[in-house]
């Protein structure tokens, strides 16, 4: 009875091979084949025990937990040439032994947190041929121990997790070529230690930053292990940041410059070091100087020139670095824009551009000119609200009593959206430097301010709402009398107007079909007068052809049978014969009645030709 029992306990421990697929069992080891099966999803019945699965070149789409649980002794695992395009989260979760996965030739787009997590002994990860466009900085930290084969080539990757791959110790191979990278990190590649081979063929890269890592050669001597670098088919940019590379003299395939135009389409190790030079920075152009009112945003401009492309930095008046905040920002290409002027963000401002063969700089001069609030009108803090702009007036109005010797503000030639403001001269002892218009609305209580040169006395508002209360109030701007002091500020007068209301849309639109029917009343009038003076210019001239027709007659002369013509008498010779005329009738009778009617008619139709025309 024993043997009978260890047979049937061994059958029913085992699970039978899934139908598409071929399964051996050779050593102690099960591996199941399922590659080219048609397959649309993994097969739910895969004997657990199972150390080999091959599933490649299938129609597989998705990946989830499912699919894999409880297969803990999976060495190595082929998913290669399938269609997938998802991986559920912790899909390898129970694939503790996994050695080998191939997910190359799939649908791939992104890889998250999750996607690999589980295969804590990876050493082989094959994910070329994808469409990957990002991988989530965590996505390798599972097998970060154990990783050796890393192959990422051919895809759609601007940027990899450099920090998961820089912690990767037992890496020996990393292909990164056919991708989109621009940028190597510097010391991305410091710790691998034992990496032999780095593929960054065809990538977008232009320059390389120094790393430790390329100086070991193909040299069997080297520590601790030989590299073989290869980065053809990249745009690099034979400079002074090439220059460390040039100097290591590596024995690796010739590359070629793609730029500068000097050394374009030459190969990398055979230019001479002397040519790797680079241009120190040059300021083209930048703001020499800006004048602002307090409040308002100030753009400061600086451009330089230079091989590479310079650094920019901004020195604030206080000499120190300005950075990015809520009030300033400090963009790439040399603009400093600061968004709310104040009084202590005046002064000189130095601009420095800087790359490896040197720097350059430039000064900068902002001027804040402090906003005038018209006396005693300004509310606690020193500044006014932004809609008491008539309070503060009438309480300035006031406080001065000399504002009734003052000329009048006026407001005239209002319309619904416009009106022109006028004031006098002003008192001719007090020095003005400009002139400032503050106004606001009923509608609107965000204040507006007008700059006006001291030399005009007029000035058009525009853009104004219709049917709107507005109250203004002009203000005169004098020169400070020191470089620290603030500018002097006088209140002229204020004035209050209303815009005109907004004119109906139905009533331009009346007027504008009106119009156009006008227009085509006109035109079709033209037109039929037009026609009727043709057609009468038509019969008119075939009544007048018809009329002048030459009647021709022919000598009719008689045929004899054999004879003797007769001969013929003598005529008397006879006058011309009179002008040929059209007959009444078929007898060709007397013409002279005929063509007299004919007249009458003709000279009928041409005077009922100019009556029409």
């Amino acid at each position: 009875m024993a043997p009978p029992l260890l047979l049937l306990l061994l059958a029913s421990g085992a699970a039978a091979c899934p139908l598409p697929c071929v399964c051996q069992n050779l050593s102690e080891s099960l591996s199941t084949l399922c590659a080219h099966r048609g397959l649309l999803f993994v097969p739910p019945n895969v004997d657990r025990r199972t150390v080999e699965l091959r599933l490649a070149d299938n129609f597989i789409q998705a990946l989830g937990p499912p699919d894999f649980r409880n297969m803990t002794g999976l060495v190595d695992l082929t998913l290669s040439r399938n269609a997938i395009t998802r991986i559920g989260a912790r899909a390898f979760g129970d694939l503790e032994s996994l050695r080998s996965l191939h997910l190359d030739g799939n649908r791939l787009v992104e890889l998250g947190a999750g996607s690999l997590r589980g295969p804590v002994n990876l050493q082989h990860l094959i994910l070329s041929g994808n469409q990957l466009g990002r991988i989530s900085p965590g996505a390798f930290d599972d097998f970060l121990d154990s990783l050796e084969d890393l192959d990422l080539s051919y895809n759609n990757l601007r940027q990899v997790p450099w920090a998961g791959i820089g912690a990767m110790p037992a890496l020996h191979t990393l292909n990164l070529d056919h991708n989109l990278i621009d940028a190597l990190p510097p010391g991305a590649f410091a710790q691998l230690g034992q990496l032999s081979r780095l593929d960054l063929t065809s990538n977008r890269l232009a320059t390389l930053a120094p790393d430790p890592l390329f100086s070991r050669g193909r040299d069997a001597e080297a520590s601790p292990a030989p590299l073989v670098l290869s980065f053809s088919g990249n745009p690099l940019h034979c400079n002074c940041e090439l220059l460390w590379l040039r100097r290591l003299a590596r024995p690796d395939d010739l590359e070629t410059c793609a730029s500068p135009p000097g050394l374009a389409g030459r190969y990398f190790w055979a230019v001479p070091e002397g040519e790797f030079s680079c241009e120190p920075p040059l300021i083209a152009r930048h703001t020499q100087r800006l004048w602002v009112l307090e409040g308002q945003r100030a753009t400061l401009r600086c451009r330089a020139l230079g091989d590479p492309a310079p650094t920019m930095h901004w020195v604030g008046p206080d000499d120190r670095l300005v950075g990015n905040s809520s009030r300033a920002r400090a963009f790439p290409n040399g603009t400093l824009e600061i968004g709310v002027t104040g009084s202590g963000d005046a002064g000189g401002y130095t601009c420095i551009a800087t790359n490896p063969a040197g720097e350059a700089t430039a000064h900068v001069e902002l001027r804040v000119l402090a906003l005038p609030h018209g006396g005693n009108g300004s509310t606690e803090g020193g500044r006014p609200g932004p809609s008491d702009i008539a309070a503060s007036a009438r309480t300035a109005a006031e406080g001065e009593g000399t504002l009734e010797s003052e000329p009048a503000v006026q407001v005239t030639e209002v319309t619904a959206t416009s009106g022109l403001v006028s004031w006098g001269p002003g008192r001719p002892a007090d020095p003005v430097w400009m002139f400032q218009i503050q106004y606001n609305s009923s509608e609107d209580e965000t204040l507006i301010y007008r700059i006006v040169p001291a030399s005009s006395h007029h000035f058009l508002l525009k853009h104004l709402v219709p049917g709107a209360d507005y109250d203004l109030c002009l203000l005169a701007l004098s020169p400070a009398a020191g470089p620290s002091d603030l500018t002097a500020t006088r209140l002229l007068g204020c004035a209050h107007f209303s815009t005109l209301p907004a004119a109906p849309l139905c009533h331009a639109l009346q007027a504008h079909v009106l119009g156009g029917t006008l227009t085509v009343a006109v035109g079709g009038v033209l037109v039929a007068a037009l026609l009727v003076f043709t057609v009468a210019l038509l019969v008119r001239g075939r009544g007048a052809g018809n009329g002048r027709l030459p009647l021709k007659l022919s000598h009719v002369q008689s045929q004899t049978n054999g004879g003797p013509s007769p001969t013929p008498k003598a005529h008397p010779p006879r006058s011309p014969p009179p002008r040929p005329q059209r007959s009444c009738s078929l007898d060709l009778g007397d013409a002279s009645g005929c063509y007299g009617y004919a007249r009458r008619l003709g000279g009928a139709w041409a005077r009922r030709s100019h009556s029409v025309h």
